[in-house]
């Protein structure tokens, strides 16, 4: 079915029939202006140094704050702890770094994506958090399995789960033993990184690393469990799906950060306003923004997310939830330890020991390599991506059909991802994307997802068709000699047949004799 559901009339409209008033608030920009009075309940300002690891500004353990204004999230620009007063003075939207000095920091992020229509997510929030409510269910049911029991937090589109780590303890150790560190990342880990001018110790650096892996390994099993259970497409990453009557929509489980460098991800505060909405009314409707209820991130604390939708959107309920629910965030060394476990026996860790056996081809010989690769044998929307990568190949679901066609044609997923961070490293106008960010890391993340979820058996590409590819706008070219079924075909075989990156590769699809 087409995404058709009507311009943004339809959106407007909705707008103008939302209730002007919830809980005494009246808009998000009214409640905006009304701010400096939240942030000055002491009960407030102690929940949120809590979930910054202490109960002062002398003791808190997270490296650095940031805090976004109405027009900006400024996620780029750290500001050191103690700007934390001012940030209650300004009304800011507050955020916290996951690089933290005592501990590491685990998250789960899980949230709604409408390609077509972003705004859907603050027009229609109990809609879209019911449809949530499986992979919550599962959510909640699998980390049970590790006794984990993580702070569980609601925020504008969807669920964080979160705990910790002592940097002191075994799985902090094991973590660290696991991840893999390129030579680039190590290079970056050591720089000396705003506001403090201090470096990532190594082994915080590697045990983010193993974190990723793990994680990775508990997205897996969710996805598996929640998609047959979900209405809508249950992915890794925000990747286009296929429309149906409210545009291209589908579910995150978004593990993303574990594709950056460690310096440079941070987690909303508890709390905190939510300014979201407000900062992307250029896309969402400036108008249509002004009339949405204001929104703050809270704790899912005894209550259902029912409840919790119409918590976060009245500011009294907000303030009275700070005063009884801690976000303290849970210290589960022992459990995780579980978690690591379950994935060194696990189909993904055998994927992952294969990934990481060979290395992406140096950089001194690129040009003799990734760079003269032929595109003649890719079909037209690979080619296109690798042509023109900026901002192509920075989007999921393009990363995805590259691994996929390149895995059909033989290649080795370490050299797809040495092949997409060439592209990255290459000259295409890139301007500041990279600033602060490992271009090798993001590859080897993005394809050893994509091709994780293939080669352990949880993705059999059926949306690997050009038919979908329209579907899902990823199609460039009307009258394309090119047929995805092929590349389908074969790489379908090469699984089943344990022909995985063997010869012969790079151009030919696998002969039939090698079945």
């Amino acid at each position: 079915m087409s995404a058709n559901h009507g311009d943004f009339d339809k959106f407007a409209d909705k707008a103008q029939a939302r209730p002007t008033s919830r809980g005494g608030m009246t808009s998000c920009q009214d409640d905006v202006s009304n701010v400096k009075n939240y942030y000055k309940y002491p009960h407030m300002r102690s929940r949120m140094l809590e979930f910054l690891g202490g109960d002062s500004l002398e003791n808190i353990t997270c490296r650095y704050l940031t805090a976004g204004d109405t027009d900006n999230p400024h996620y780029r620009q750290p500001r050191p702890e103690t700007d934390l007063p001012a940030f209650w003075e300004e009304e800011l939207d507050i955020s916290r770094s996951l690089w933290d000095r005592k501990s590491l920091l685990l998250d789960l992020d899980i949230e709604y994506v409408n390609f077509d229509f972003p705004i859907e997510a603050y027009l229609e929030t109990d809609r879209i958090f019911d449809l949530q409510k499986p992979l919550e269910s599962v959510i909640e049911a699998v980390l049970l399995d590790y006794n984990l029991t993580p702070l569980h937090l609601l925020s504008g589109r969807g669920h964080h789960f979160v705990w910790r780590i002592r940097q002191d303890s075994d799985a902090f150790s094991r973590l660290a033993s696991l991840g893999h560190v390129p030579p680039s990342l190590e290079k970056l880990n050591a720089r000396s990184h705003r506001p403090h001018g201090e470096p990532v110790p190594p082994e915080l650096g590697a045990a983010f690393a193993g974190a990723g892996l793990v994680m990775e390994h508990l997205a897996h099993r969710i996805k598996e469990e929640a998609a047959p259970l979900s209405d809508v497409p249950v992915e890794l990453t925000a990747v286009e799906v296929g429309p149906n009557e409210h545009g291209r929509e589908m579910i995150s489980i978004d593990i993303s950060e574990y594709g950056d460098p460690l310096s440079t991800r941070v987690i909303r505060v508890p709390f905190s306003l939510y300014l979201k909405p407000l900062q992307q009314r250029n896309v969402l409707g400036e108008e249509i923004v002004k009339q949405l209820p204001p929104v703050f991130l809270i704790p899912l604390h005894e209550m259902d997310t029912k409840q919790g939708i119409r918590v976060m959107h009245d500011i009294k309920q907000v303030t009275d939830l700070a005063r009884r629910a801690t976000v303290s965030i849970p210290d589960h060394s022992g459990s995780t330890e579980r978690l690591i476990r379950s994935y060194e026996r696990s189909a993904l860790r055998t994927f992952h020991d294969w990934f990481y056996s060979q290395e992406h081809e140096p950089p001194e010989k690129w040009s003799q390599t990734y760079d003269c690769m032929p595109l003649d044998p890719l079909p037209a929307c690979v080619r296109h991506v690798l042509e023109q990568p900026n901002d192509l190949l920075l989007r999921p679901a393009h990363l995805k059909r590259v691994v996929h066609v390149m895995l059909s044609l033989g290649w080795h997923p370490r050299h797809i991802a040495g092949l997409i961070r060439a592209r990255f490293e290459r000259d295409y106008g890139w301007g500041e994307v990279w600033a602060g960010y490992d271009p090798a890391t993001r590859a080897d993340f993005y394809t050893r997802v994509f091709a994780g979820l293939f080669v352990t058996g949880r993705d059999d590409l059926v949306d690997f068709n050009c038919q979908s590819a329209k579907e899902e706008k990823l199609c460039f070219v009307a009258d394309c000699p090119f047929n995805l079924e092929h590349y389908k075909t074969s790489l379908l075989n090469r699984r089943k047949y344990e022909r995985l990156a063997c010869r012969p590769f790079n151009r030919l699809f696998l002969p039939e004799e090698h079945l």
